[in-house]
């Protein structure tokens, strides 16, 4: 049962963004590398972050609770995008996913407390990958970040592109009593519903700092608007005008018990949960271009599509209108319990942590409701017929139209019903289990001062299903007018029905009997993985670091349905055709040897040397792993039967890795830095084909057992290059700058994509951070300016491959100390309102859509600049 955030629960909950004023930094560091700072305002979480980089023997950056909440982001990958090299990911108007010096974000491994967070997505339409969900997590209950760019023995394996440390806080780290309260009110200029944000920490131990307990909590309700254009062109040349809507709940706990029972002893136990409810629709009003050759005046020479088109006149004997809506009731949770414990004796230290981390989300009911006008007679009379000009010439789509395209409910049919073929449901799961133990022997004054040895197990679980909802054979309708409420504008200024979420998925679920498993959509695969590292911590003159090896071995197995002919059973639904009830089952296993030195070299008392060299591995992305899909089975076109194999025998990518840096340190939180990185990466994943292959089955259409064989294998490698620098300055009267610029260089195989373009998924050559604040006892501002160059973005299904334009976010921060106790905050988010541009990149030789080629402006959404008014208060 899902705990329930009561309004009392809630009136202690966690606002970090300000909690940094009152309490100290909880970050539990490394032995000999990390501090504890006390953090109290914009320059003061500046230093701390220094600090942290300056003591680590690994390379190191970090983000403080100060930052997250001074930061105008309300989601902890927005916040991550300030560090140097980082770069983060939206989804949905959320920072989702995080790269890493130009690697894929599934090379980004992200760790609670040094443990696995289970994460799954909401949207059925997204790939299944490795990388987690940062949409889940809210910044309120974070103590601080860490992020390893180069990798050490102790530090679990998966991240080549790095590792993520989100850590909570821990109440013996807290005065006794602290508590914090904060509620804000955000509006967008497109999502302009009212967004409410609640949260607040109240955290308590005992006299003799013994044992304590800390509660926090926080809930966000409100809904996102995403309006844009997405010119699929597969479709009679269709053009669609789209506005998305989400309503979004998010919710989260954390309780915290800490004990000291005895000298030397120490025991935690740590739960968090985290809820995202998304709920959504998405109208797309389609207008195709392609239903008269006169209308197009121009056409792309390497793809062939319509980029200038003008109907100046409607006639119904040629044009056609569509008018369609997808419902869906999608959510995702995560459930985290931690048990942790250490003994600190003569000379050593032994710990220990054992727990489990569960999600489960995905798409819960989809339907879809659609009204069509068609050219032979049919369909809905009383939509209007699009006649103006659209303009594709260049990475942005401009849609003009001549005549009044609005459309209300008076357009719609009296009753509607849903689509059939669209109910459907998507749920994933995603789980480990896991115990680590680990020993740290204090070897005295010499060159090797410490020795650390440790074990760790885990057993991971990710399983996918879908299930079709089988329709009574006469439709139930309901009334259109009860479908809908209010309107939708679309780009090029004209409004469609805003569909009702509740009452439109209430309506499917009166047409739907019962619900049957579709078998081709059912995958699981499991992981067992063990470890077993030692590393010595060395430090002698003016040098520091440590080394060690790391040795790690994965067995996993992929489970589905197997395809093998067998005819639908009465009752069953069309996607199961061919497929058997029997599951079978593949496994495979690997291990490796993962090497790993960290050294620095104090050059003088402000400067360092530093130099990092590794191995690294991340473990294949699940969507590789499942074991098959089947395509053209039974469609009446013996060509299009395939296979496409995934394997749990691919190999992880593994990266040799090098970095060397300067870093000199003036003042107080001062820092001008330069770090230069490599990375060789092999075992990258690409597709075999292989063709006229017998597999055993027979496909009705044809009589024959031929089929086109892909196989997902290892083959090829990439490399990564590039120099970060960094720049932290604080000036007198209460003035400051944070700088930083990222070059990477990122080359990947170009066999292993569809689009055929030798770059890495998400990877862009420049990112920039600029960051300028005032603080005074009194009031604060930042305004931070966050820029990255185009970066391919590749998704299967409906979506594809294409070229992100590059983009830039203008954030403003105010804040106002009211009293000692209360807060006044202003935040706004992309002050520029800069667009999301995508548009095709792959060449003209390649299979991806022609959509998806030569610069043709597939999709647009209009940039959105959000506001936020918040009033915490400490005690």
């Amino acid at each position: 049962m899902s705990p329930r955030l009561t309004p009392a629960a809630l009136a202690v909950g966690l606002l970090i963004s300000h909690s940094a004023l009152l309490a100290q930094s909880t970050t539990e560091k490394k032995a000999d590398q990390l501090d504890t700072v006390v953090v109290t305002g914009i320059r003061a979480s500046l230093q701390t972050a220094v600090n942290v980089k300056r003591n680590a023997s690994a390379v190191v950056d970090a983000v403080s609770a100060e930052d997250v909440g001074k930061l105008p982001d309300n989601d902890v990958g927005q916040a991550l995008g300030r560090i140097p090299g980082i770069s983060v990911g939206k989804d949905f108007g959320q920072g989702a996913s995080v790269s890493i010096r130009g690697t894929d974000p599934q090379m980004t491994y992200t760790t609670l407390n040094g443990q696995t967070v289970a994460s799954t997505g909401w949207y059925d339409q997204k790939d299944i990958d490795r990388s987690f969900n940062y949409s889940l997590l809210p910044p309120e209950l974070i103590g601080g970040m860490e992020v390893y760019k180069s990798s050490q023995a102790d530090l679990t394996e998966g991240g080549i592109g790095g590792t993520v440390i989100v850590k909570t806080r821990k109440p013996l780290d807290l005065p006794a009593g602290t508590g914090f309260a904060s509620v804000r009110l955000g509006k967008g200029t497109i999502s302009d519903d009212l967004n409410k944000e609640v949260s607040g920490l109240f955290s308590w131990r005992n006299p003799a700092k013994s044992f304590g307990l800390m509660v926090a909590a926080a809930m966000e309700d409100g809904s996102y608007i995403r309006r844009g254009v997405e010119a699929d062109m597969r479709w009679s040349g269709d053009v669609a005008p789209t506005t998305f809507v989400q309503d979004r709940q998010r919710k989260s706990l954390n309780v915290s018990l800490q004990a000291r029972p005895a000298t030397g002893v120490e025991l935690g136990l740590n739960y968090l949960r985290l809820e995202l409810d998304a709920d959504n629709s998405n109208s797309s009003h389609y207008i195709f271009t392609g239903n008269a050759a006169a209308d197009c005046k121009a056409t792309n020479a390497a793809n062939g599509l319509c980029v200038q088109f003008n109907r100046p006149a409607a006639n119904e004997n040629l044009h056609n209108v569509f008018l369609q809506n997808w419902v869906r009731s999608a959510s995702m949770n995560s459930d985290s319990l931690v048990l942790d414990g250490s003994f600190k004796g003569n000379g050593f230290k032994l710990s220990g942590v054992a727990g489990s981390t569960k999600a489960e989300g995905g798409t819960n009911q989809t339907t879809n409701f659609a009204y069509g006008r068609w050219n032979d007679g049919t369909g809905v009379r009383t939509l209007p017929i699009f006649t103006g000009t659209i303009d594709a010439t260049g990475k942005q789509i401009s849609i003009t139209p001549s005549s009044n395209q609005n459309i209300g409910v008076g357009n719609l049919p009296a009753n509607s019903t849903p689509e059939s073929w669209a109910s459907g449901r998507g749920p994933n799961e995603d789980k480990e289990n896991f115990a680590q133990a680990d020993l740290t022997i204090d070897l005295g004054e010499g060159f090797l001062t410490a020795f650390k040895t440790g074990l760790r197990a885990t057993q991971h679980t990710f399983t996918k299903s879908g299930y079709r909802g089988v329709h009574a054979a006469t439709a139930v309708p309901a009334s259109s007018a009860s479908l809908y409420d209010g309107s939708l504008e679309l780009v090029g200024g004209w409004s469609v029905p805003k569909p009702n979420i509740g009452a439109a998925l209430a309506a499917a679920s009166a047409n739907i009997t019962r619900w049957v498993e579709d078998r081709s959509a059912y995958g699981q695969l499991k992981e067992d993985n063990q470890a077993l590292y030692g590393m010595f911590d060395f430090e002698a003159d003016k040098w520091k670091g440590n080394f060690g090896l790391r040795y790690i071995r994965t067995e996993a197995t992929a489970t589905s349905y197997a395809f093998d002919g067998t005819p639908l059973a009465a009752g069953d639904v069309g996607q199961n055709n061919g497929w058997g009830r029997s599951k079978t089952s593949r496994k495979s296993s690997y291990n490796d040897w993962l090497p790993s030195l960290n050294a620095g070299y104090e050059l003088s008392s402000d400067t360092l040397l530093r130099v990092a060299a590794a191995k690294a591995i991340t473990r294949p992305n699940f969507t590789n792993m499942f074991n098959s899909t089947v395509v053209g089975f039974d469609d009446t076109n013996a060509s299009n039967d395939a296979f496409n194999y995934g394997s749990p025998a691919l190999k992880p990518q593994s990266s040799n890795q090098f970095d060397i840096g300067l870093e000199y340190y003036y003042g107080k939180g001062n820092l001008v830095s330069a770090n230069f990185f490599y990375k060789k990466i092999s075992n990258f994943i690409t597709t075999q084909t292989l063709v006229n292959q017998k597999v055993g089955v027979v496909s009705p259409d044809s009589g024959k057992d031929n089929w086109t064989i892909n196989q997902f294998v290892n083959a090829g490698g990439g490399k990564i290059s590039g120099v970060e620098l960094q720049l932290n300055h604080a000036f007198a009267g209460g003035f400051g700058v944070a700088a930083n610029y990222t070059y990477s260089d990122a080359t990947a195989p170009a066999t292993s994509y569809q689009d055929q373009l030798n770059v890495f998924t998400l990877s862009s050559k420049h990112n920039m951070n600029l960051v300028g604040y005032y603080e005074t006892k009194d009031y604060s501002a930042r305004l931070a300016y966050n820029y990255r160059s185009k970066y391919m973005v590749r998704e299967s299904g409906w979506y594809g491959n294409r070229m992100h334009d590059a983009t830039g976010s203008l954030d403003l921060s105010l804040g106002w100390n009211l009293t000692d106790t209360l807060r006044l905050s202003f935040d706004a988010v992309n002050l520029l309102k800069k667009d999301d541009v995508q548009y095709g990149a792959a060449g003209a030789n390649t299979t991806l859509r022609p959509s998806l080629k030569s610069g043709f402006p597939t999709w647009y959404f209009e940039g959105e600049t959000t506001y936020r008014v918040g009033l915490s208060a400490k005690f």
